[in-house]
């Protein structure tokens, strides 16, 4: 998972997830680390700021923005935190396995403060994704963002590009 903040404008809070494709929708796992994960403006790949996850538990130690507890949700009605390092979402381990990086839901905030821009908000995922309904464009007068994903080598990575 890549979050790339080209904005110079805006900084990047909110939670990003993956979920099973397959079915039902569970696993559901999202970031909850207990606050937003911040991605600073400008930050992004072009200069080594970017967010970028290769799973639920290395991110820990390997990310510049390091998401300390998963919420997993099983089920509509069972939900439980989980934290980086739990063996279910550890590479290979039950949870990991059957899901992939699917959404995110944002708030932008004008760079360094805590003021947050209204219209620059919402949930973006993989496009058409079966379970949030989210979008993989969103575009607003104060700026674009854009998920997608690129395959290669039978490895599909994710993207979150804000502009």
């Amino acid at each position: 998972m890549i979050v790339n903040n080209y904005s110079t404008n805006f900084d990047f809070q909110g939670k990003i997830g993956a979920h099973n494709f397959a079915g039902s929708c569970y696993p559901y796992v999202t970031s909850s680390t207990p606050t937003a994960i911040i991605v600073p403006a400008d930050s992004h790949q072009g200069n080594g700021k970017e967010l970028a996850y290769k799973n639920f538990k290395d991110q820990f130690a390997s990310s510049l923005y390091p998401t300390t507890n998963w919420t997993l949700q099983t089920s509509a009605t069972n939900s439980s935190v989980r934290s980086w390092n739990h063996p279910s979402i550890a590479p290979g381990g039950v949870i990991s396995y059957n899901v992939k990086w699917a959404s995110s839901q944002f708030q932008m905030y004008y760079a360094g403060t805590s003021t947050p821009e209204p219209g620059f908000s919402g949930q973006i995922g993989e496009s058409p994704d079966p379970c949030t309904g989210a979008p993989g464009y969103i575009s607003t007068p104060y700026g674009d963002a854009e998920w997608f994903n690129i395959t290669t080598a039978n490895i599909t990575y994710s993207y979150l590009q804000i502009y």
